[in-house]
């Protein structure tokens, strides 16, 4: 049985940072695999 598209992508597990393991909230303009916390970026708010 085919599975609808948008179903295959809502059951796809959450992102994970290959440094430290930690759930990634992906951006969809950013393909990268490493939380911010690993890469040292500063939250600027």
């Amino acid at each position: 049985m085919l599975v609808k598209l948008t179903e295959f992508f809502r059951n796809l597990p959450g992102k994970q940072c290959t440094e430290c393991g930690k759930e990634i909230e992906e951006q969809h303009e950013c393909y990268g695999n490493t939380c911010s916390r690993c890469m040292n970026v500063q939250d600027l708010t």
